[in-house]
């Protein structure tokens, strides 16, 4: 199962899926400036989670449900959509960290992040794309699937942990209000956009 070539295959693209732009990203960098990499912490073991959990169960067989009842792929994008213009918002009008409340200005939580893969496209298509070409025909189902996903979020945590550093070292050249409201109302406006590979 896990010869030397179908090992560096999986790494290599697990590398240019998890540390590319896309929605994951674009938020954990912004919540890296506000919040800090230990705050953002929960958030990037919510999207290991959820993606853990989506990609084994497209290997058995969630992909196929979403091609025999398209409503239900459909009721899921406009929900992920409503929710991603909803942290858009969020992220967009957060005030600077000077002046931001604790009780107000939160960073997304585990549970939060990992609900949010299933209505992610850019996991969805990880997903599909992992099993499909990935998935030994050998051996169980679920215990080939899990690894093949463990594999895919161990290669994940660093790259997109990459991201919410590369926030906090932007939030080192932020030294005023002006510029912290700039660089939150860019950040919410890329999150927004994602909503564009969500619905079409």
């Amino acid at each position: 199962m896990m010869s030397a070539s179908w090992l560096f295959s999986v790494v290599l693209f697990a590398v240019s899926m998890t540390a590319t732009p896309g929605p994951n990203n674009v938020m954990l960098t912004a919540s890296g400036a506000l919040y800090g990499y230990r705050r953002t912490l929960p958030h990037i073991l919510g999207i290991m989670i959820g993606c853990l959990v989506l990609f084994t169960a497209i290997a058995l067989g969630l992909g196929i449900v979403f091609q025999r009842f398209p409503l239900v792929q459909q009721g899921l994008r406009i929900a992920g959509a409503v929710y991603l213009l909803y942290l858009a918002w969020k992220i967009a009008s957060a005030p600077p960290p000077s002046l931001a409340h604790d009780a107000d200005a939160r960073p997304l939580t585990l549970w939060q992040a990992a609900l949010f893969q299933f209505a992610n496209p850019k996991a969805w298509v990880m997903g599909l794309t992992l099993m499909a070409s990935f998935l030994p025909d050998d051996g169980p189902v679920f215990f080939n699937a899990l690894v093949l996903a463990l594999l895919m979020e161990l290669v994940a945590f660093p790259c997109i942990s990459f991201w919410a550093g590369f926030g906090m070292a932007i939030s080192r050249v932020l030294t005023s209000a002006r510029s912290w409201r700039i660089f939150n109302a860019v950040m919410g406006g890329m999150t927004a956009a994602c909503v564009v590979f969500i619905l079409y």
